[in-house]
């Protein structure tokens, strides 16, 4: 048994563990390739998160699903490199978005160069990602084109809120499967249809990308309260500060406005207050660390995981089903 990748995946197929590795590097130089630019500067900004590394969650996903059909297809490595590149874009933005200070362990874009650089160097990798792209077929065009309404749609329901009487577990629900879901679920679709694995295989594996990509953000929620900035690779409680309602914070509303109790009430006017001083910050992200809502937001991480698991089933028993299986097991580790 050898282990691959950021998330410790234990690979007992030595030929599967080498399709694996084999691709992940061939991204990471499809990767940086595409983030050079006759322009310095240009190339400096496009490869800064780059080069501070990253789970490259996504083109692992492709590489896993390219085993169900031919994984050594030619539009494999290109599609991964699509997926990764529009992942990082919105990284670019949503730093800009949420004033972050870091991401991934170093200085955000943002932070370094300031918003109009950040913004534009995400608009560069959305169109590096449309060249790479339109190489690879007009359904595939398609598929990303949708993904990325998606995303985009996911981004503006959280700025906007939920409707008047809609419930914001499920309004956030709903916000992370177009956010996160979408472009998780295309790693996955991408990955199986470049490999020509019949279309039954496509549909679910994309359907167990979208699970899964809830259940990965849903882990990251957690992280931004439970885990300090050296292990989640940004600056704790920084969607606290920012005011987004994550799930550990609508189970807290939810749980305060269900029983009432003082203690609860509190913390939610301590999370509504002005949290722009790192004290009150830190007691806040303390405190909601202690809370039963924490430990609510892990047991919805679970669930989604374990639908992710269950789309599986019907697929043929073989080494890259019970990585990916395994898979859903490291995400909820993620969340503790």
């Amino acid at each position: 048994m050898t282990v691959v990748g950021t998330f410790g995946l234990s690979v007992r197929d030595q030929a599967l563990e080498a399709d694996v590795q084999a691709g992940l590097t061939a991204v990471e130089e499809g990767l940086l390739e595409a983030t050079k630019s006759e322009v310095p500067f240009i190339t400096e900004a496009a490869q800064h998160l780059v080069r501070a590394g990253g789970k490259r969650f996504r083109p692992l996903l492709v590489t896993l699903a390219a085993q169900f059909g031919d994984p050594y297809a030619p539009g494999i490595v290109p599609s991964a490199v699509v997926v990764e590149l529009t992942h990082l874009a919105t990284l670019y933005h949503d730093d800009v978005m949420d004033e972050a200070d870091v991401r991934r362990g170093v200085p955000s874009a943002n932070q370094r160069w300031g918003n109009s650089v950040a913004v534009l160097t995400g608009d560069f990798l959305f169109a590096r990602a449309s060249h790479i792209l339109a190489d690879l077929g007009p359904d595939a065009v398609r598929i990303q084109a949708e993904a990325f309404e998606r995303l985009v749609t996911g981004q503006i329901l959280e700025t906007a809120g939920p409707a008047d009487g809609r419930d914001p577990v499920d309004h956030y629900l709903d916000v992370l499967s177009g956010k996160t879901g979408s472009l998780i679920a295309v790693a996955c679709r991408f990955g199986a249809m470049m490999s020509g694995a019949e279309e039954t295989v496509v549909d679910v594996l994309t359907q167990y990308g979208e699970r899964l990509g809830v259940a990965f953000q849903l882990a990251d929620d957690v992280l931004d309260i439970a885990s300090d900035s050296h292990e989640s690779g940004k600056t704790p409680g920084t969607d606290l500060r920012e005011g987004i309602a994550t799930l550990p914070v609508l189970r807290l509303r939810e749980r305060a406005e269900r029983l009432g109790l003082a203690e609860d009430k509190e913390l939610v006017e301590l999370i509504d207050s002005d949290l722009a001083d790192d004290a009150r910050l830190a007691e806040a992200v303390a405190r909601l660390r202690e809370h039963p809502a924490l430990e609510q937001a892990r047991r919805d991480t679970v669930r989604f995981a374990e639908e992710a698991r269950a789309a599986l089933a019907p697929l043929a028993e073989c080494d890259a089903k019970a990585t990916l299986v395994e898979l859903c097991d490291a995400v909820v580790h993620r969340a503790g």
